[in-house]
């Protein structure tokens, strides 16, 4: 009888007292903050942790009650501490200084970003960085050459031992040339780290870039300095903007393998002296599908389509110096308007009635005709210079409008042209008329934009500002 009683009152006891929900363990750590498309199992897995750890040490009951912008501490990080934020690696950033900067233990650094080697350490990819609270800022500066550990000390108002103790020297002598320091003080927000003397800074915009895409790259150099460079295996062309930083816009070829390539800076000294930079830059992929076309043999030609696309890069080929445009480009048809065929798209022409074939991709926007309500008229994107008009064998009736700096635009198939070379365009004035001219399947406008000789998505163009 007793025993049951005691039964009873325990029964009792699940229903009477209240439900204690679980508490976050005391543990201490770098916070996460949640971003879009994050769930807990792969925070967890990107960190190397156990989702039970996770859980327990934020108090979490359910794993799929997780919103973006919450703030998630990260058990098992030992020695690391502040908010951990996701950090694109820029043009001049170096692991050995990036490790400086975070103040992280190199194990420890390489185990929360997954790093092997630090050969893997590109412009473009992303980089998990603790930032650290008020009070653990330091500004960067660059060791130049023939510039002593000292002298860099005097000039930021510290000592040799404190920056030897900021950047884990080993002494005075322990610096290299252009080798990126961190001194006490607040942050500059220098964008670079690591270059020659030259360059004040320089950026690249929108990293990671795209296959297909439009590199931006800004420097701003000492006085006197004329820039060029190299983008994998493309000259770049420098331009001073408004504000006296220096531009370079260069496409990235749409069937270039996604991976890791080249870039240069160069900078020629007043004095006649060079400097140049150099590190390996991730292109993405840009996710093109493909699809086979029938069309005419007789475009499929290589005697008719080598000769006509040699005299359309001639013409693309100049950089002029004046910007014609500002801020984005306009669509140029009429609205409603409606795309038959996107950029990029992987292309196999079939020539009818042949075997003939030929691999390429599409080299821009097709824009057809919504309704026969729809007027045909084409209108400049953005102001230029109509450089080029004529008929073509593959392009049919083709406009060219130069808009300064490198940039073309083309427009493919037209059944009428109403400019001539020479002739100054704004934006919005009409240029001709859609027509089915050329290799086609149907009326459309074909719409090309180049970049310092290569095509890039025209609808880049459309939804940003470039520079």
């Amino acid at each position: 009888m007793f025993k049951h009683i005691l039964l009873l009152l325990f029964l009792l006891s699940l229903f009477i007292l209240p439900f204690q929900p679980a508490h976050a363990q005391d543990v201490s750590g770098p916070v996460y903050i949640v971003q879009p498309g994050d769930n807990l199992s792969s925070i967890a897995d990107f960190f190397s942790v156990s989702l039970a750890e996770l859980m327990a040490a934020n108090g979490i009951t359910d794993p799929n009650q997780l919103s973006v912008g919450q703030q998630l501490v990260i058990p098992g990080l030992e020695g690391v501490t502040g908010t951990l934020r996701t950090q694109v690696i820029n043009f001049g950033d170096s692991y050995r200084s990036l490790v400086r900067q975070t103040q992280v233990p190199e194990d420890l650094f390489r185990k929360l970003n997954h790093v092997v080697s630090p050969s893997e350490f590109y412009v473009g990819v992303s980089m998990i960085v603790p930032v650290q609270q008020e009070g653990r800022e330091h500004t960067r500066v660059s060791l130049v050459e023939g510039e002593s550990l000292l002298e860099v000390a005097i000039k930021n108002n510290t000592s040799v031992w404190s920056l030897a103790g900021i950047n884990s020297l080993q002494g005075s002598w322990d610096g290299l040339p252009r080798d990126t320091l961190f001194a006490p003080g607040e942050s500059n927000g220098t964008a670079t780290t690591g270059l020659p003397s030259a360059f004040i800074s320089a950026e690249i915009r929108d990293l990671p870039i795209k296959q297909g895409g439009t590199a931006v790259i800004k420097v701003q150099t000492s006085p006197g300095v004329t820039l060029g460079g190299l983008l994998i295996d493309r000259p770049l062309n420098f331009f001073t903007n408004e504000d006296g930083i220096q531009v370079a816009l260069q496409g990235v070829h749409a069937l270039l393998a996604p991976g890791v390539h080249p870039l240069r800076l160069d900078a020629l000294l007043p004095g006649g002296s060079r400097q140049s930079y150099e590190q390996m830059i991730l292109i993405v992929s840009g996710y093109f599908s493909d699809i086979t076309i029938s069309v005419p043999s007789e475009t499929l030609n290589p005697s008719v389509t080598e000769p006509e696309n040699q005299q359309i890069i001639s013409v693309v080929s100049t950089a002029t110096t004046t910007r014609n445009w500002q801020g984005e480009f306009n669509i140029p048809v009429a609205l409603p308007f409606c795309i038959k065929d996107w950029f990029g798209i992987r292309r196999t022409y079939l020539g009818q009635g042949t075997d003939i074939k030929l691999n390429g991709f599409h080299s821009g926007v097709d824009y057809g005709i919504c309704s026969e309500s729809n007027p045909y008229d084409i209108y400049a994107p953005a102001p230029g210079t109509v450089v080029f008009t004529a008929p073509l064998t593959v392009r049919g009736n083709a406009t060219i409008i130069d808009h300064g700096w490198g940039v073309y635009s083309g427009f493919w198939h037209q059944e009428e042209s109403y400019v001539t070379v020479g002739q100054y365009m704004k934006t919005g004035e009409l240029i001709g008329k859609i027509g089915g001219t050329g290799r086609v399947t149907g009326p459309h406008l074909h719409w090309e934009l180049w970049v310092n000789g290569i095509q890039v998505d025209p609808l880049d163009w459309l939804i940003q500002a470039y520079p």
